[in-house]
């Protein structure tokens, strides 16, 4: 299990793969705050100077746990961080442990500067009201579907539709359940948007 490694001045480094062809992404957590390094590209914000952080959960195809950390600052670009890392063209490798402890020391930095960062978690109101809708419709749908084919004594169809509306409300309901728009605290970092260690 890989967890971040800490230097003899107490900073956090964590690093993950973002694709199987891209450049490593490397974070640290020095005293006065966050450096970051994409590729060729790299700076440095201060902790005071990050005007908003968003956790959410993000299932990519092949990775069905994997989490997002987005940072916000006027000193430069958003800056992600994964809970995953490309090992080779058919697998990623989960980070939980390392990518956990990084985040919380990150919000515990934070904290201590004082700075006035909007915490929120999941996906912005108008993207999770529309998917969540969308969603919604495709569901009844399928469930329509499912109805007609017993009635008209189609067992197999009706069976199959049916297996397919279960998956599909299983997986859709658990993203849009841990994405829910909301805000909160530092200190108290919501579960569905982290890794379970």
């Amino acid at each position: 299990m890989i967890i971040p490694a800490i230097d003899q001045d107490g900073d956090s480094t964590y690093a993950f793969k973002p694709s199987l062809v891209g450049a490593m992404c490397q974070f640290t957590l020095r005293p006065d705050g966050l450096d970051w390094q994409i590729g060729r590209r790299s700076g440095h914000i201060r902790y005071d100077r990050v005007r908003a952080v968003r956790l959410s959960y993000r299932p990519v195809t092949m990775q069905s746990h994997r989490f997002v950390t987005e940072i916000w600052s006027p000193d430069g670009p958003k800056v992600q961080i994964a809970s995953v890392s490309w090992r080779s063209l058919v697998e990623q490798q989960r980070l939980d442990q390392a990518y956990a402890a990084f985040v919380t020391e990150l919000h515990r930095r934070l904290a201590a500067a004082g700075a006035a960062t909007q915490f929120s978690t999941g996906l912005p109101v108008a993207t999770y009201g529309i998917g969540a809708a969308l969603s919604a419709a495709v569901m009844v749908a399928v469930a329509i579907m499912a109805v007609r084919s017993a009635l008209a004594m189609q067992w197999t169809t009706a069976a199959i539709v049916g297996a397919f509306l279960l998956v599909f409300a299983w997986q859709i309901g658990g993203y849009f359940l841990r994405n829910r728009p909301g805000r909160y605290r530092p200190d108290a970092i919501p579960p569905g948007v982290m890794p379970k260690l």
